[in-house]
This record gives C-alpha cells, sequence and structure tokens, in this order.
C-alpha cells in the first residue's frame, strides 16, 4: 500500500489510475509520494518516507530539485502534457497584441447608457484601435521544445513567417517543425528579423533576464513581445522602457506582478497558461503514471533531476540504487546473483536499476560509497 499526499487539487482522472493499493489525499501521512502542481515546497519538510514528487505540469521552480536528489527523492515533470493548451493561448496573445482587442472591449463598456446612439459612437470611435494583422509577418520563436514547436506550426499555418532558435534542438523535435521554420544558430538572428517575439525556454540562471535592454535595442521599432514560460524571462523594467520610447508596441505575459499592471502598452493575464479542463487531466494523468512506474517497477521517467532508467525486468528482486558520483563498479560488485543493470548518471547523481535472484544484498548496496538510498521491489 503507498500514500500519495496531493498539496493541490489534482484531477480524479489521474489519481484513479493509481489504483486500490494506493491512498491518495491531501492528509494523508507518510507518503511514499507527491502530487503537487502550483504549491511551492521549498520550506516543506521532506517526511523519510518521500520517494517522489511529481509535478503536474512542466516548470518544477516550485520544488527544490537539489535538496530532494541528496535525499534520494525523484522529481518528475510532464513535459508536452499542457502544450496544446499554451499554445492555444500564446495564440490568443499573439492577436490580442496586434488587434488592441482588450483596449477595445475595455471602451467599449463606456459607452453603456447611450441608448440608441451606442452604435454611432462605437463606428466612430473605433478609429482609435486600429492594429496590424499576423498574416505575413515574422514571428521569432525562442525555445523550439514542446510548446515552442506547436506555437511555430500554428502561426505558419496563419500565413506568418517563422523562425526559431534553440541551442537544445533534438532531431526528433526538429522533424516536428513545418519545413518552412528557419532555425537559427544565435538569438540575435532571430529577434533582429521578427516583428513578434515569444519565449519558450526554461527559467534557469542563465535565461534569467533573457529578454533585457540590450536584446530589445536589436529588435525591431514596434516589436510585440509575448511570455508565457516564466516571470523573470523578461525584464520587466527594459520591457517598459521600450513601450515608453516606441521600441516596444506591446507586451504580453501570462505573469502579472506589480511591476507591469496596469501599465499602458502591457496585457497581463493571471497565469492561464495550462488552466483548461483537458491540460488538467492531461497532467494528472501522465504525472499518476509516472509515480506508479517509479514506485512498482523502478523505472524513472521524465525525471529533472536523476537521470531517465527503465529495464524490464529479469530476476525475482530489483534494486532501484540512487547515488552519487562514481558508484556503478561498486554497486554491480556488491549484488549477489546479479541477473542485469542498467545505470545511468545525470550531472553529480545517478540511478541504477539492479536485478537478481534474491534481497540479500540489500545492506551491502548500502555501504558503497556514495549511494544515497536503496530500494527493493519483489
Amino acid at each position: 500500500m503507498y500514500n500519495v499526499l496531493t498539496l493541490n487539487k489534482i484531477s480524479p482522472n489521474g489519481t484513479s489510475r493509481l489504483g486500490d493499493n494506493y491512498t491518495v489525499g491531501d492528509a494523508v501521512e507518510n507518503p511514499a509520494a507527491v502530487l503537487v502542481r502550483s504549491a511551492s515546497m521549498h520550506d516543506m519538510e521532506m517526511p523519510e518516507s518521500l520517494l517522489a514528487i511529481a509535478r503536474c505540469g512542466a516548470g518544477t521552480n516550485n520544488i527544490p530539485k537539489d535538496v530532494c536528489a541528496d535525499k534520494g527523492i525523484v522529481v518528475f515533470n510532464t513535459p508536452g502534457a499542457n502544450a496544446n493548451a499554451v499554445k492555444e493561448l500564446v495564440l490568443v496573445g499573439l492577436l490580442m497584441s496586434s488587434r488592441k482587442v482588450v483596449e477595445g472591449i475595455e471602451w467599449a463598456k463606456t459607452l453603456k447608457g447611450n441608448g440608441d446612439a451606442v452604435g454611432k459612437m462605437a463606428e466612430k470611435g473605433k478609429g482609435q484601435f486600429v492594429g496590424p494583422e499576423i498574416l505575413g509577418k515574422t514571428l521569432g520563436v525562442i525555445g523550439l521544445g514542446a510548446i515552442g514547436i506547436l506555437v511555430a506550426n500554428a502561426a505558419v499555418a496563419l500565413g506568418m513567417k517563422v523562425v526559431g532558435y534553440d541551442p537544445f534542438l533534438s532531431v526528433n523535435n526538429a522533424l516536428k517543425l513545418d519545413p518552412s521554420i528557419k532555425v537559427y544558430p544565435t538569438i540575435d538572428d532571430v529577434i533582429t528579423q521578427s516583428d513578434y517575439v515569444t519565449v519558450h525556454v526554461p527559467l534557469l540562471p542563465d535565461t534569467k533576464d533573457l529578454i533585457d535592454a540590450d536584446a530589445i535595442a536589436k529588435m525591431k521599432d514596434g516589436v510585440r513581445i509575448l511570455n508565457y514560460s516564466r516571470d523573470g524571462l523578461v525584464n520587466a523594467q527594459s520591457v517598459l522602457d521600450g513601450i515608453k520610447s516606441g521600441k516596444v508596441a506591446k507586451y504580453v505575459t501570462d505573469f502579472s506582478t506589480d511591476e507591469v499592471l496596469g501599465e499602458e502598452g502591457v496585457i497581463c493575464m493571471p497565469h492561464l497558461g495550462a488552466s483548461t479542463p483537458e491540460s488538467e487531466d492531461n497532467c494528472a494523468v501522465m504525472a499518476a503514471d509516472q509515480v506508479k512506474e517509479y514506485l512498482e517497477n523502478g523505472n524513472i521517467i521524465n525525471s529533472v533531476n536523476y537521470p531517465n532508467v527503465t529495464m524490464a525486468k529479469s530476476g525475482a528482486i530489483r534494486y532501484c540504487v540512487l547515488f552519487k558520483g562514481d558508484a556503478v563498479q561498486g554497486i554491480t560488485s556488491a549484488v549477489a546473483g546479479l541477473k542485469a543493470i542498467e545505470a545511468k548518471t545525470r550531472g553529480d547523481y545517478g540511478y541504477a536499476i539492479v536485478d537478481a535472484d534474491d534481497d540479500s544484498s540489500k545492506a551491502a548496496v548500502e555501504a558503497v560509497e556514495g549511494v544515497i538510498k536503496v530500494r527493493v521491489i519483489k
């Protein structure tokens, strides 16, 4: 029996996949796993029982990944599960950045109470909300992962020219891109020729303020910038300065902060990117499946702090070994009756799945230098 703690409301379409061998709830004690969406876990005391945390979404900034790695807690995310939901909202933002839809709607509300004169007043005043079409314009997509690919392809379908940048673009992802999309080796190649720039990268130390004053200075006059990835990727003061100078025509963001709320030329949304029932279902299902696969079979899929390792079971006993450093040789030597082993490292941390004939070697494996946690699955 496994206890699974939920820190946010998790779709039952996901939790129901765990089955009868699981107790799931927001008050369970001694959890083997945690399912979380947006709740911050940085100040949470991690119980000794905790083996896995699954974030129902792509970003994991709310989870102390390094602390978890040191404690032998595998952190999962659900890349691509909410990609379509975010893509659709980016397209909304793309259109709103051009056509002054929000401004027009707000102005139209002020006509209330003018009776039969409203129609003529609307016709007379609509000229202040003129905005360009996106057809034939160039969209620059920074980051060509699951979401960036969908956005890029959708923009092509809408008649835009699309250019992109991603230093980590995989062959599989490249093959998913519309052939008309040009991928460039530098960000500058993209932002200098784009009428619209949309950012789809994780927030890391080297991506913070990715769009800053220097980057904006290289962009076209009247550029429109969209940020549906993470607050911090676009430097707020730089974009506000760009709007005031006329360099930036519009900034659309899914991250409402006091600095940009209510500012002219800025459209803020309350982090609606994945706020669809379909996305919540998809993320919960993927997270639950990954947790179940790890707890029951020891296979790691879509971890962000340990390597992904899977292996078909070939012995009576399976050792799941989380380690730091170069411990594979010691682990192999410590297991009696070894049938098969699959081990990988990711940075300083590694994971080994070891199948054997019996569980007599658990203490010996735990004694290997660098081993953080050993779990036995029968």
